[in-house]
């Protein structure tokens, strides 16, 4: 769906709402100077397949300042902000999203944006991607960018399977991106978005993350910080000892249904909780999923269950067993953090969207010389990501001297 350019009231807020953003992103705002003298993206067309959020525009706007033809479509049905898809059309970026739209057109967004034959995927769950393999495997491209760690084991798989058609920068793999974004953004806005939607407290409370990765860790940091009795289930043994000793219990999802109160999953993966952990939680219970893909949560199974099932609170839905117990599910079981609230804040966004930019910009230089496989961002521009946030925040770094220098490219010093 495009948003009528007469929406005016509408576009105005989410100008309001992206200038507020763009005040936390000042690494972003730097890459956007420095585009905007030397226009690395010029003659390039970008197809963008993201959350429609106010970071996103912030992104969307260092493209085309670097000389750049941009369509945006939305990459999660519920994470869409209407009045920043508004705004993005009112400054003439084509933007195919709409909060709440349905499946069909979701898809029908993501084709859109193929249509304007784009050199450069921006992609954030390879659903785009996904699309340009099994649908329009005729169509050119250049080269991609992933955004999110479920995107990126998807895009290795086909790698794996030989049948990826060009080169995709893994942007969730920079430092930049992973160690911040995922746990502090991930670990932040999850609770915030059942906070909205709950308005519980968490003090006391026994949250159950399911997975130990960088966003449940963020997760299960925050609960405990908010006083609650985190427990961890996890398959990775050295993320399991890692949880254990940040202090979390961890044990297995159906030892965790019978006590948790919250229940929240971070894998990327199918049916993580399931009918027989919802046949053992308590009356009240409350699971979101802060993952990726609306799947983490077998939601077929809890409306099979229920015998009525009701939305109490905005974005909490109430699914009332046979027995009288009641299980609500925050945002219809779909990214939390977007579902029922407004995602990442823009300071952690910040650099996630500049290792994006960067990216785009290598990838133009480099494409000639890259493979159709997965690649990392260079060191040297994570670095310097990092170096510019830094610096942003106020700190700087240490330089060592020419003896320190000396002494660690030496093996012959001695004790």
């Amino acid at each position: 769906m495009d948003y009528d350019v007469a929406d005016i009231g509408l576009a105005g807020k989410g100008d309001l709402r992206i200038e507020w953003a763009s005040r936390r992103m000042p690494v972003l705002a730097a890459i956007r100077a420095r585009f905007e003298k030397d226009k690395p993206l010029a003659g390039y067309r970008i197809g963008a397949c993201m959350h429609v959020t106010s970071e996103t525009a912030t992104l969307m706007y260092t493209l085309v300042a670097g000389g750049a033809e941009v369509a945006l479509c939305a990459s999660n049905p519920l994470s869409t902000q209407d009045d920043v898809a508004a705004a993005l059309v009112k400054a003439g970026i084509p933007t195919y999203a709409v909060r709440g739209e349905s499946a069909d057109d979701f898809y029908r967004h993501i084709n859109a944006v193929l249509d304007t034959q784009p050199h450069l995927v921006f992609d954030d769950g390879a659903d785009m991607t996904t699309v340009l393999h099994k649908e329009r495997s005729e169509q050119a491209v250049l080269g991609g960018m992933e955004e999110t760690t479920t995107g990126v084991i998807r895009l290795k798989a086909m790698a794996d399977e030989d049948v990826l058609r060009y080169p995709v920068v893994a942007v969730n793999d920079s430092d930049t991106k992973h160690l911040f974004d995922n746990r502090h953004g991930t670990g932040q806005s999850s609770l915030d978005g059942i906070l909205r939607a709950s308005n519980i407290l968490f003090a006391g409370k026994r949250v159950v993350v399911a997975g130990f990765g960088d966003c449940g860790w963020g997760i299960a940091t925050r609960a405990k910080g908010m006083g609650a009795d985190v427990i961890v289930t996890e398959i990775d043994p050295v993320r399991a000892v890692a949880a254990t000793m940040e202090g979390h219990r961890v044990m297995t999802g159906e030892e965790a249904a019978e006590i948790g109160d919250v229940f929240i999953t971070a894998t990327g993966n199918i049916h993580v909780f399931r009918a027989e952990h919802f046949e053992k939680m308590k009356d009240g219970a409350i699971i979101a999923n802060a993952g990726h893909f609306d799947v983490e949560l077998d939601l077929i199974a809890l409306d099979e269950m229920a015998v009525s099932r009701r939305v109490i609170r905005d974005n909490l839905e109430e699914f009332v067993l046979p027995d009288g117990r009641a299980i609500h599910v925050v945002a219809d079981g779909r990214l939390v953090n977007l579902g029922a609230a407004e995602g990442h804040p823009a300071d952690v966004m910040d650099m996630s969207f500049s290792d994006q930019a960067l990216a785009a910009e290598w990838l133009i230089e480099n494409a000639t010389n890259l493979h159709a496989q997965v690649y990392k961002l260079p060191d040297e521009l994570d670095n310097e990501v990092a170096r510019l946030k830094l610096e942003a925040m106020g700190g700087s770094l240490e330089v060592m001297t020419p003896e320190q220098i000396g002494y660690l490219g030496s093996w012959e010093h001695g004790t």
